[in-house]
């Protein structure tokens, strides 16, 4: 452990010995931070991945520089098929500890294999895509595309979680409880998971507190105890009387009667469900046929359908993998990240950056982007902010107005807080006869920077401009 001042090692003393600084809290901080790794770590070895990302964002809360908790919250959003979000991990730390850090093996791993990247463009693309099928109400296609998704990434949980509601949604229950048992296999405590594998083992298991009302069924016999044995005796039983005379004649009778009953009703009754199934098997043969002729009109219609899909995918593949692609705007932020690393050039990356601001709208792009995005843009701003305010401060006072207009709006852009640059641009702007435009930063000056010497300023000169 070193000393947050003078960068010595500490000892067991609540105080630097080499500069005297109090380092008892500092040294609280960095055992908590510490703590919360070791209890993340805990959490991935049994697979709750969610317990594993909450407690590794407390560490890096309490000591942003603790790269063994940065690398494991890369590698557990990995598992979780959250890609993006474990490359910014990554690349944060290696801007952190460039030297003996594992996350530049895990870069290294992902950037020479250019199918793998590919297919992590895809997941997105395709995980976007079935969420607007979900807002268009297209239900089906949504779950096809899901099944793409999850095809390339079989680990991306948000992709199960998505299908296991479209499944719910339709009442396959048995689908929907397979879908999240694979989140559980993935993360045993992700709450969205245990949320919804709830309510499917609800509908799946009946309530057995709710009995059906049983049906009465009709009296048959009287039943009564005499002493300890139960007598039943059955209701409207007559007894036979005997008789051999009259037993053999009603005998008789029988037989001629049911042999008279079986020539005129049975056997017509035969012959008219032998003709009944006969007609049965041809209108089964007549449908089954009219079934395969709609069948096959549905088939060419979806072949319509399906060459026209093709053609769509095609064009969002060109529109994936082309020159002006996502897969190339991801390559193009990767490689000045990586350039930014080894060279520290401001020039070169605020070139690369400015290049991909112009062919991508960065509202559109995934969160890791904007993140990664921004992170680079905030580590060259205030340097290559300060190099454009001299410059501009230069041209102002030569009477160049426009090209001080130019680096000072270069110099605001790099870095929103630095006041001399935003009050400069408004006096170039003020100089150069643009009144317009002079009024809207004077006002930005004043709402920004309340208080300050060059609000004060800045007021002077707007309302010298409103009485022009």
């Amino acid at each position: 452990m070193f000393c947050y001042n003078c960068g010595c090692h500490l000892s067991e003393h609540d105080y630097c010995t080499a500069c005297g600084a109090d380092v008892s809290l500092y040294k609280k901080i960095l055992y908590a931070s510490n703590m919360y790794y070791n209890e993340g770590l805990e959490k991935a070895g049994v697979r709750d991945l969610t317990g594993a990302v909450t407690s590794l964002r407390q560490s890096l809360k309490l000591n942003k520089n603790n790269i063994e908790a940065r690398n494991l919250l890369g590698l557990v959003y990995f598992e979780m098929g959250e890609v993006v979000a474990a490359l910014s991990e990554w690349v944060i730390s290696k801007n952190l500890q460039p030297e003996k850090n594992i996350a530049d093996d895990f870069l290294s791993r992902l950037q020479s294999n250019s199918s793998r990247l590919d297919s992590i463009n895809q997941t997105i693309k395709k995980y976007n895509q079935a969420l607007a099928y979900c807002n268009q109400d297209s239900k089906d296609l949504a779950v096809i595309q899901l099944k793409k998704v999850l095809s390339l990434n079989p680990r991306f949980i948000r992709a199960h979680q998505l299908l296991a509601l479209l499944y719910m949604d339709g009442e396959e229950w048995e689908r929907a409880e397979r879908e999240l048992h694979k989140c559980m296999d993935i993360d045993r405590n992700n709450v969205q998971t245990l949320r919804y594998l709830k309510e499917v083992e609800a509908m799946l298991v009946p309530d057995e507190n709710v009995r059906q009302p049983a049906k009465r069924k009709k009296e048959e016999a009287i039943r009564y105890q005499s002493d300890n044995e139960v007598i039943i005796q059955p209701l409207n039983m007559k007894e036979t009387k005997r008789g051999g005379a009259s037993t053999l004649v009603n005998i008789g009778l029988g037989l001629v009667i049911g042999l008279a009953v079986t020539y005129f009703l049975l056997v017509p009754a035969a012959e008219s469900n032998a003709k009944a199934e006969a007609q049965k098997s041809i209108t089964e043969i007549s449908n089954a046929s009219d079934a395969k002729t709609v069948r096959i009109q549905e088939l060419e219609m979806e072949n319509g359908g399906l060459s026209e899909e093709i053609e769509r995918l095609n064009q969002e593949l060109e529109g994936i993998v082309g020159a002006d692609g996502t897969l190339q705007t991801i390559d193009s932020l990767l490689e000045a990240a990586s350039k930014y690393l080894e060279t520290q050039d401001l020039e070169a990356t605020a070139a690369d950056l400015e290049a991909i601001a112009q062919s991508v709208n960065l509202e559109d792009t995934s969160e890791g982007f904007q993140k990664l995005y921004h992170m680079l843009l905030q580590s060259i701003g205030p340097e290559l902010s300060k190099n454009y305010y001299q410059e501009g401060y230069n041209a102002y006072r030569t009477g160049d107005f426009a090209t001080a207009i130019e680096y000072l709006s270069k110099a605001v852009y790099y870095d929103e807080t630095d006041v001399n640059a935003l009050f400069q641009l408004a006096r170039a702007y003020h100089r150069n006869n643009d009144a317009e435009n002079a009024v809207a930063t004077y006002d930005k000056v004043i709402e920004l920077f309340p208080g300050t010497e060059s609000a004060r300023s800045a007021q002077g000169y707007r309302d010298e401009l409103s009485g022009e």
